[in-house]
C-alpha cells in the first residue's frame, strides 16, 4: 500500500471551503469544474463520479464530520478501481481566514500513487480558483 498525501492553503473561510467538499454528492463537481463532468447518488451512500475525460468512479462514503470539516471515502468501483482506496479529505482553518485542504489516499496496488499525486495537485489548484472566485461553483 502507498500513501499519496498533497495539501494546499487557500485564501476562503474554512466553514465555506467545508460546504463544497463535505457535500459528498455535488461537492466533485462544484471542487473541480472542468475536471470533473458529473457527480451522482448511485445508490445509499455511494456516488458515481464521471471525470471529463470519461473515467468513471464509484465511491463509497465512510464518515462526513462536519465539526472536524473532514469527509472519509473510498473507492469502491469504477473503470479503473484500485484493489483497495481509503481516501480523506479535510480542511483546518488558519489564523488570519485562509484554510488548509489537505487530502489522503491510501492505494493498493502502490503502482496506482505515483500517478494519483498530479491529477489530487490539479483538482486542488482548481479547488483554490474556485474557492478564491476564479472559478464558478455553481450547482
Amino acid at each position: 500500500m502507498a500513501s499519496v498525501t498533497r495539501e494546499i492553503t487557500i485564501a476562503a473561510d474554512a466553514d465555506r471551503a467545508w460546504q463544497v467538499l463535505g457535500d459528498f454528492i455535488d461537492g466533485p463537481t462544484r471542487m473541480a469544474p472542468g475536471f470533473v463532468r458529473d457527480s451522482v447518488l448511485s445508490e445509499p451512500g455511494v456516488r458515481t463520479v464521471t471525470f471529463v475525460d470519461g473515467t468513471v468512479m464509484r465511491e463509497r462514503e465512510i464518515t462526513v464530520d462536519d465539526a472536524g470539516r473532514r469527509l472519509v471515502y473510498a473507492i469502491v468501483g469504477g473503470t479503473a478501481p484500485p484493489e483497495h482506496d481509503n481516501a480523506s479529505v479535510q480542511v483546518f482553518p488558519l489564523p488570519d481566514g485562509r484554510c488548509t485542504v489537505t487530502w489522503t489516499h491510501d492505494v493498493l496496488p502502490a503502482g496506482f500513487a505515483p500517478a494519483w499525486g498530479p491529477n489530487m495537485e490539479l483538482v486542488l489548484e482548481l479547488f483554490r480558483k474556485t474557492m478564491e472566485g476564479t472559478q464558478d461553483i455553481s450547482t
